[in-house]
Parts: structure tokens; sequence; C-alpha cells
């Protein structure tokens, strides 16, 4: 059996939280080739319904402080954590980009086909990432952004919807990332002859 490089970066492909992050800059170089890669995802009809915002550096400390006015406004006192506040105050000294992943809506083809190709691009970036074992991402969906407030701190248009924040971000060094595990696939497969 062949092993190829392809088949590890799936493989190895890993969620990788912002406390794992050194804080270093992940060169622009590296963010520019991950979307070229993002862009080849498939996109039926050719839509490429892909939309991204890059936030860092001083744009980077704004978005984190935005997310915590969202966090304080929308969580409900009961499911309130005071240390959610503190936890995104850190990322702005671990993470390098934070990205918006957003789909930009087609009157062409139904709205699942375009989360879809969008996803499949946000696969490209983290498998990229990946391959490189020195850098990381993690894909965060907090539903306390998930709401016209926000958007339209973002400006993001009408028919553009929002899917959630791409964290970016150097490993710190010696870093022990977890191993996958996975069901067995044949048990999620049916064949038909």
């Amino acid at each position: 059996m062949i092993y190829s490089d392809l088949e590890e970066s799936i493989k190895t492909r890993r969620a990788v939280y912002p406390l794992s992050f050194s804080g270093n800059k992940v060169p622009n170089l590296i963010i520019e080739k991950m979307f070229e890669l993002a862009n080849w995802a498939p996109t039926h009809l050719k839509t490429e319904p892909w939309r991204f915002k890059v936030f860092s550096d001083s744009a980077l400390a704004s978005l984190l402080d935005e997310c915590k006015n969202q966090y304080v406004k929308n969580v409900s006192p009961q499911r309130f954590n005071s240390s959610k506040l503190q936890k995104l105050d850190s990322h702005k000294n671990s993470v390098s980009h934070i990205i918006t992943i957003t789909v930009k809506r087609s009157e062409l083809l139904p709205e699942f086909e375009e989360v879809a190709a969008t996803a499949m691009a946000v696969q490209n970036m983290w498998l990229y990432l990946s391959s490189s074992k020195k850098y990381g991402g993690y894909w965060s969906t907090p539903q306390y952004l998930m709401n016209n407030d926000f958007r339209k701190h973002l400006s993001l248009d009408d028919d553009e919807l929002f899917l959630g924040l791409f964290y970016v971000g150097e490993l710190k060094e010696n870093i022990v990332l977890p191993t996958g595990k996975r069901g067995d696939w044949q048990k999620k497969v049916e064949f038909i002859q």
C-alpha cells in the first residue's frame, strides 16, 4: 500500500487551539499560499462562494474585543463564564491571524452547496497548514457571533452568510498534537451492486 504525503496530511490534520500557538507571526507567504490552495476547492457552476477577511495585528485585537462585546451581549446569565473573556484576550498574544469565513450566496444554487464548497476551501487551508508541521488552524463557530450585529461589524453584504472564525498560528515548540481517532469506516459505508 502506498502511503502518500496527502494521506498523512489528511490523517494528521487537527484543530489546533490558540493555546497551542506560539504568538509568532505566520509569514504572509504562508497565508497567501493557504488562500491560493483554498481557491481550488470544488465549486458547482464555478460560483467560488468562499469569502475571507484576514485580521492581524491591531485589527485582530479589535476583532477580539468585538467578540468579547458580543459574548457579553448575547450569552445568557446562566451560561455566562468570565473565563471566556479572558481566553479571548489571551488570543491577542498567541494568534497570528483570524480569518472570517463567509459564503457569498448565489441565486444559481441551493445554499447547502455553497456552504459545502466553502467548507472544502477551509479544509484545503487546514490541510496545507497541517502539512507544514509548523503551523495550525482552528475553525470556531461561536453561536454568540451568529447575529446581524456581528454581521454589520464585519460589513457583510445581505447575500453573505457568516460561518465562523478560523484562527491561524505558529505551533509552540515541542507541542505534541493529539492523535486522531475515528470509528471503523466500513461501518459507515454500504456497497450496493
